[in-house]
């Protein structure tokens, strides 16, 4: 089981960030606010990424810990990325121009996060020097290179179908009552929260 644990947190993280768009648009739909939901967000934040390593410290100690302005540095821009990737997602639902729009967000994400972190993953060398960048001692194979052309048509075949669905009426359950949605108005979408 030990030698699975790293893919059990890998996909346990995959179904943290792939719920995270949905998740925060239906919360901030509920509360009629954006920025009530963002801050909710940075409540989960301080509860899961700060009281948890304090605990943690306290029951195993600090003697590994080495404090110093690199790692500091460097981590606290892993936090702030992340926090304003999930700002930037607030953004990017409330200046869309039409509600269809907002369909596409989660897939332009998504597609180009595992892209970017690759490239990056790539040619920064850290262990060399905090800026050391270059190319990889070892250039990947083939297979590689197929991935990243298969994730880029995988995210262009979700774009391009998503104004597929969104012009296909809706028609309700029961066969009495038929509803069809207004294409000009664009679809429903789990995304879409007031601008409050």
């Amino acid at each position: 089981m030990e030698k699975y644990l790293w893919l059990i947190y890998a996909l346990a993280a995959g179904l943290c960030w792939g719920t995270y768009v949905p998740l925060i648009a239906h919360g901030g739909q509920e509360l009629k606010s954006r920025y009530g939901a963002f801050l909710c967000v940075g409540i989960a934040y301080v509860l899961i990424a700060v009281l948890f390593p304090l605990a943690r410290f306290y029951m195993v100690g600090t003697e590994n810990l080495n404090i110093n302005a690199t790692g500091v540095i460097f981590a606290c821009l892993a936090g702030t990325a992340g926090a304003l990737g999930a700002l930037c997602v607030i953004f990017a639902t409330s200046a869309a121009p039409d509600k269809s729009y907002t369909l596409y967000i989660a897939p332009i994400i998504f597609g180009l996060a595992p892209l970017l972190n690759t490239v990056v993953s790539m040619f920064w060398h850290p262990k060399e020097g905090a800026f050391s960048f270059g190319l990889p001692e070892q250039m990947p194979g083939w297979m590689f290179y197929v991935g990243v052309v298969l994730v880029g048509l995988g995210s262009a075949l979700v774009l391009l179908s998503k104004p597929e669905e969104a012009t296909k009426p809706k028609t309700a359950a029961s066969p009495g009552a038929a509803v069809v949605a207004d294409a000009s108005q664009g679809p429903a979408s789990p995304s879409i929260v007031s601008d409050r």
